[in-house]
């Protein structure tokens, strides 16, 4: 069974506990996730299921969306509630104007220092795990891009906000900037992730529910692509991985069928010239 499946995560489970369960309960060879999700996060995990796992990369270059949830007034050491507070702020909170104002500010491209404790690597090695011993390593700044940031609600000393986002972009380290751009520290307390490019939270499934029914085919995952059909001779082409050319289209990747309307995998478009992207 080769697809996409959408899962709805809990709270409390890692992103590797919830693949494993999956495998076991549905006897899957292959399980791979396209994208984690803290232990302390919920929400939309993608996770893709033997050959689909092939065309992962598609999608964790994909835009994400989130709920979420942060709480003024402290630091911790892991920028959310997971982690030990380092620092309280005692002096009274900024009114909701400046704080909304704060948040509106951070739409658009940036630079984002991610956040000690992740998955990131240092020599082989997360750095959660240099954290974890007391060595706290600092990575370059990356380029993030916030798309938009909607419905901002202030609640006492908490503010939640859905936020569209680039990949790569930490929730925790937007929490982090958050308060220090208000001089009162923040820490995100939620998290949910409600989507995932075209794939919806709405469509998702918590993992004692989940089975093959809910299997997203590769063919559909990608629906929102073009299709080219192909004639006999240029499919044989296409399946060894030849290139073909007159294709006066536009430069972009699309959805490949043979002559009888078998989804053979996806191509690419550059110069008018078709080339192999994956085989399904």
């Amino acid at each position: 069974m080769d697809g996409f499946l959408l899962l709805n995560k809990e709270k409390g489970i890692t992103s590797n506990q919830l693949v494993q369960t999956v495998k076991k309960s549905l006897s899957i060879k292959k399980v791979g996730h396209l994208g984690t999700l803290d232990p302390m996060a919920t929400g939309l995990m993608v996770l893709a299921t033997n050959r689909a796992t092939k065309f992962s990369n598609f999608f964790l270059e994909s835009d994400k969306a989130y709920k979420a949830t942060i709480k003024l007034g402290s630091k911790t050491d892991t920028d959310d509630a997971m982690g030990n507070v380092i620092k309280t702020y005692d002096k009274p909170l900024p009114d909701s104007e400046k704080v909304v104002k704060v948040i509106n500010s951070l739409i658009g491209q940036s630079q984002q220092i991610p956040p000690f404790f992740s998955a990131l690597k240092h020599k082989g090695k997360p750095l959660y795990k240099y954290a974890r011993d007391g060595e706290f390593i600092l990575k370059p700044a990356r380029e993030i891009n916030i798309y938009s940031i909607n419905n901002i609600k202030m609640r006492s000393d908490e503010c939640s906000f859905y936020i569209h986002c680039s990949k790569g972009t930490y929730i925790r380290s937007i929490a982090r900037d958050i308060g220090e751009e208000l001089g009162c520290g923040a820490h995100l307390k939620k998290l949910e992730r409600v989507s995932q490019g075209r794939f919806d939270i709405k469509q998702s499934h918590l993992v004692e529910n989940i089975n093959f029914n809910n299997l997203i085919s590769i063919e559909e995952a990608f629906t929102d692509l073009s299709e080219i059909k192909l004639e006999q001779n240029q499919s044989k082409v296409f399946l060894n991985g030849g290139k073909l050319s007159n294709f006066k289209l536009q430069e972009n990747n699309y959805r490949i069928y043979d002559d009888l309307s078998n989804f053979l995998g996806l191509g690419f478009i550059v110069n008018e010239t078709l080339s192999l992207k994956r085989l399904v």
